[in-house]
């Protein structure tokens, strides 16, 4: 490793924090961002599902024949707000272009790099903590219709991923899991997913990491970045000065921004376009676990499952409304709807918690990795859309990996900033 860095890094989400505590544990002095405070946004209401089978872009074409239906339906998994479709007319055309098959391969294979090194980074990283917060028990993605010849065909194209699943019929998905409804006929079972029981205490288990070994964190909401010395010769040499509103400015020799759905005005500041768009969750939080012991995912009802510390989280809806409207707790209640449809002996099952936050989604499903173009000293770990738990230790190690000027895990080209300028 080079000498001790004033490392800033902008965000305490799950990838803010990945990335203060590998930076951290490589001895640089790392002071961590966010008005929120630490886990405090999508990291803390996310699904808990390290989706490390999610190998395949949501720039589908398969997707195009359904929207109409999607749309008008109100149980569907999406919805797109009329007031805001001409704002976000520019996303979804670049999101439709994304699904051209050349580009639909190319951004397949960049996915499944990241995942299949996204477990291992998380055990190295979180060392003793990782079997605490992280629980190895596979999930399920059940359907209930019996067109075996259809779901044989997609577990085929999961194994020509490299992805781990088996096909499970009625008895061995029910001896699995005993608690889902009669009504399921088959499921694939991904055998080396995980999820953590409580998304929120994983990002304190991070913090605690990352402040034992003298890291700092400030609550405050970056409000402009500044690159200094920009006429060195010498990237090294070259500082960057950090203005908050409540606790004035501090200057840094490398800066990560990894603030999510809020990152497009940092990187405006800087002169780079950043097309992300809040693609806003929701959650319903049941105060019981359904007698799940597993994530379960639907594919007729594209929802999820997660049993929690606290019940069982119910997770999964879509809304196109942007970053300040406010939440429409109607899409995290009709989730509800999805639960007692597949858990037996359900209908007694009464409205849990409801939440909502926005993922920071980019149109070609591929979030951004890697070192500021046109500034050597800011790097960027940002719009991992609905992968951010799943990613955010392996894009940990990337990072961390840039700054020591050393070889990456993965060819990192793919999650440049510089394919939208």
């Amino acid at each position: 490793m080079t000498h001790s860095l004033q490392i800033a890094v902008v965000g305490a989400g799950v990838v803010g924090l990945c990335n203060a505590l590998q930076l951290a544990r490589q001895g640089h002095s790392v002071t961590l961002y966010d008005p929120a405070g630490i886990g405090e946004q999508c990291s803390r209401g996310n699904a808990g599902h390290f989706a490390t089978e999610q190998v395949f872009p949501l720039a589908d074409k398969a997707l195009l024949p359904r929207l109409p239906m999607m749309l008008l339906d109100r149980l569907s998994p999406l919805r797109i707000d009329h007031k805001y479709l001409i704002k976000a007319f520019p996303w979804f055309s670049r999101f439709c272009l994304n699904m051209l098959p050349s580009r639909f391969k190319r951004h397949t294979r960049a996915l499944r790099a990241l995942n299949e090194a996204a477990l291992p980074a998380f055990k190295q990283l979180l060392q003793e903590d990782f079997e605490n917060n992280i629980s190895m028990r596979g999930s399920l993605l059940t359907f209930e219709h019996d067109k075996i010849e259809q779901i044989r065909a997609l577990q085929k194209k999961y194994q020509q991923q490299g992805v781990a699943v088996e096909l499970l019929d009625r008895t061995q998905l029910f001896a699995l899991e005993p608690g889902l409804d009669q009504r399921i006929q088959y499921a694939l079972y991904f055998t080396q997913v995980g999820h953590t029981p409580d998304p929120y205490q994983l990002s304190q288990a991070l913090f605690q990491q990352f402040t034992a070994l003298g890291g700092t964190f400030v609550k405050a909401k970056v409000e402009k970045i500044a690159p200094l010395n920009t006429d060195t010769k010498q990237a090294q040499l070259a500082k960057i000065k950090v203005t908050t509103q409540s606790h004035g400015c501090h200057t840094f020799e490398r800066l990560v921004v990894a603030t999510g759905a809020w990152s497009k005005t940092l990187c405006a500041q800087l002169g780079y376009k950043l097309p992300i768009e809040a693609e806003r969750g929701y959650h319903n939080m049941l105060p019981v676990t359904g007698n799940l012991s597993r994530p379960v995912a639907s594919a007729d009802r594209q929802f999820i499952m997660t049993p929690m510390q606290g019940g069982l989280r119910l997770a999964g809806t879509v809304e196109f409304a942007g970053l300040d409207t406010q939440p429409n707790y109607e899409r995290a209640d009709m989730l509800l709807t999805h639960a007692r449809a597949l858990l037996e002996g359900s209908d007694t099952l009464e409205q849990g918690e409801h939440w909502m936050g926005p993922r920071p989604s980019l149109p070609d499903s591929l979030p951004v990795i890697g070192q500021a173009p046109d500034h050597p000293n800011i790097y960027f770990a940002l719009g991992h859309q609905h992968l951010g738990l799943t990613q955010a230790a392996i894009t940990s190690e990337l990072i961390a990996q840039c700054i020591a000027n050393q070889p990456t895990t993965l060819d990192i080209g793919p999650y440049s900033i510089a394919r939208f300028q």
